[in-house]
């Protein structure tokens, strides 16, 4: 079905990312559970749907990786393209299925640069993009993360950039990652259902950015999967230079372990949830 008329919000600027690997454990709110909700009778009418992008409390509050660094945020940077949502009949489950059947999307294809690190640790996830859209539900989430066209991040889907201390040394860094993917989520997992527009009325959908499974999470335990997982900040922080730390894809690649490499570009694509809910990834072609 056609999309409906989009309205865009501010641009900031952008970034990039890599290939597809096995989804990592995420906590399941105890209100939920990661099955897919059954999607509601067909509703009449139109609403306004509402897309935001959450790099959530870590990302705006900062955090201790695995591996006992306390990392805070200034900016990251990420680029969104063809961001979509759909209304789906079976609902899609990523996890069973790579065959999404939608019985109405909204969506827009413009490239759209955003900061998740904007805003206090009260700061409501970001909007992306504000689209008229058929009432029902909404119960699936597809998106491109590719090079930034302009700004701060140009050439890159991905620019994470802060600083982090351990035991009185300080790292400030910025990391371009340049690897392009694409996401295919299901239904939200959270504390409260999303993707629900009524006839007059608004409802809001979110692609959820997990960089806990990135760093790892000293509050979590350390034999935990996502600790276990993770890159953490040590192999990083050995490539800085008096305290600065500036880096690529291409110098990742070559300056980190092969292991060490190989770990990071696995992990990339598992940053992609909705809430808690999973998402099949795949990179796009260069």
């Amino acid at each position: 079905m056609p999309n409906k008329p989009t309205r865009q919000f501010p641009v900031l600027i952008g970034a990039s990312l890599m290939s597809s690997i096995g989804l990592l454990a995420c906590g399941e709110p105890a209100s939920q559970t990661a099955e897919p909700a059954a999607t509601p009778a067909a509703d009449t009418g139109s609403g306004t749907l509402t897309i935001r992008a959450n790099g959530e409390d870590f990302v705006r509050q900062g955090f201790i990786t695995k591996d006992g660094w306390q990392v805070s945020f200034d900016h990251v940077y990420v680029t969104l393209a063809d961001v979509k949502a759909y209304q789906t009949d079976p609902p899609f489950d990523p996890q069973t299925s790579e065959t999404l059947d939608a019985k109405a999307e909204v969506g827009t294809e413009q490239a759209i640069t955003i900061d998740l690190a904007e805003g206090d640790a009260s700061a409501e996830p970001i909007p992306v993009a504000e689209l008229d859209a058929p009432a029902g539900r909404y119960n699936a989430l597809s998106w491109q993360m590719v090079s930034a066209p302009s700004g701060a991040a140009q050439g890159y889907p991905l620019v994470i950039q802060g600083n982090a201390t351990k035991e009185g040394e300080t790292v400030d860094f910025v990391l371009q990652i340049s690897e392009e993917l694409s996401f295919t989520c299901g239904d939200f997992i959270g504390d409260d259902r999303k993707g629900l527009v009524s006839d007059g009325d608004s409802g809001d959908v979110e692609a959820t950015f997990h960089f806990d499974h990135l760093f790892g999470d000293a509050e979590t335990p350390a034999d935990d999967d996502l600790n276990v997982g993770a890159l953490g900040f040590d192999p990083l922080a050995a490539l800085a230079q008096d305290g600065q730390l500036l880096v690529d894809s291409d110098g990742l690649e070559a300056q980190l372990s092969d292991a060490d490499y190989q770990k990071l570009m696995e992990l990339l694509p598992s940053l992609g949830h909705v809430g808690e809910g999973h998402c099949n990834e795949t990179k796009l072609a260069t």
